[in-house]
């Protein structure tokens, strides 16, 4: 009987060891505060720092009324030589209804054990207004929403998209009329003449004068050009393939050309060329200067002489071309883009002329 005493006095004192080996506090800074003001709700956990403690977590509120701003983050302090641990977690609370509120112990759980702390209070005031009746103009009831002045800078966008809705409506009419009459495309070509024979003849021998491919040693490529320009120009000039004949062969073909001063300096060309491309003749500079005003000489004797009859003008090609499908869809895309565009910036200036005058 004895032991069974002593049993059940050690079990109950160990449980009020265990008991007080966790300790919950609650305290409020103020007890008092208006209405819109902040009270801090403080709360302590004092536990061995084996244990783990998890503290209540509320959403918006304490209790309806009194609400929560803000959980501040737990802070731990160690004791008693790192043993026992102090936790303290705080919460920022306020009200926008006078009356006495009742705050509930505040449950805390460690382990598997639920503590809770000592209930609070908090008595939230309204501001009294003093009425002065001899002076009614001291205090002003709520006033009515003012309208923010008028600046320039802020309509910059309104009038662009304003000013861009013409023209985006003339495009989209323009294209959709485009697209429905389905006429076909025209387009005109210019086309510039062709040169006369002795003129693009007198570009290149131009262009030989300036090159001088004489002077670096190549006798050979200078008369092939040389000779090659001339039968160009035989060959439009005169209406025969002068560049499938024979020196001989073109001046032949030319005698019925009255000016035989003309031809005689042309064979005198044509037969130094042909003893440099095929005798590997070398002829002297002023040789070679001489051939080269022969040649001239002979462009501007035989040259058809220019008349208004002869000199043509610029013709203008009208081309005629179906609108291909790859067209009408890109005028479809093209209207359908110009309309979403009309229809945003209509919007934009709408509401904006809205929240103005409204």
């Amino acid at each position: 009987m004895k032991r069974i005493c002593f049993l059940i006095l050690l079990l109950v004192y160990t449980s009020i060891l265990m008991a007080q080996s966790v300790t919950v506090d609650a305290s409020i800074d103020s007890l008092q505060i208006l209405i819109g003001e902040q009270a801090k709700v403080k709360l302590q956990v004092s536990v061995d720092t084996d244990k783990r403690a998890i503290f209540p977590v509320y959403k918006d509120t304490l209790v309806r009324g009194v609400e929560i701003l803000e959980t501040a983050k737990p802070d731990t302090q160690l004791l008693n030589g790192g043993k026992r641990a102090l936790i303290t977690q705080e919460y920022i609370v306020t009200s926008f209804d006078s009356a006495l509120y009742y705050l509930p112990p505040m449950e805390v759980m460690v382990d598997t054990m639920v503590y809770r702390s000592q209930p609070l209070a908090l008595k939230v005031y309204t501001v009294d207004v003093p009425l002065d009746p001899e002076n009614p103009e001291s205090f002003f009831g709520p006033k009515e929403n003012m309208k923010p002045p008028f600046v320039w800078e802020d309509w910059y966008g309104v009038l662009t998209c304003a000013i861009l809705l013409i023209p985006l409506c003339i495009l989209v009419f323009y294209l959709f009329v485009r697209i429905k009459d389905n006429k076909p495309i025209i387009r005109r070509i210019k086309v510039e003449p062709k040169l006369p024979p002795h003129q693009l003849a007198m570009q290149e021998m131009e262009r030989i004068k300036g090159e001088k491919v004489w002077q670096k040693g190549l006798a050979k490529e200078y008369y092939t050009e040389l000779t090659d320009t001339i039968r160009i120009y035989i060959k439009e000039r005169f209406g025969f393939n002068a560049m499938e004949m024979t020196s001989g062969e073109i001046i032949d073909k030319l005698l019925e050309v009255k000016d035989k001063q003309a031809i005689a300096d042309l064979k005198e060309l044509f037969v130094t060329a042909d003893l440099v491309k095929f005798a590997k003749h070398t002829p002297l500079m002023n040789e070679n200067d001489a051939n080269l005003i022969n040649a001239i000489d002979f462009i501007n004797n035989t040259k058809e002489p220019e008349t208004e009859q002869n000199q043509q003008q610029p013709t203008e090609i009208v081309v005629v071309e179906k609108r291909s499908l790859r067209t009408k869809v890109l005028l479809g895309v093209g209207i359908a883009l110009l309309i979403i565009s009309v229809i945003t910036s209509l919007v934009y200036v709408c509401r904006e002329l809205y929240n103005y005058f409204v």
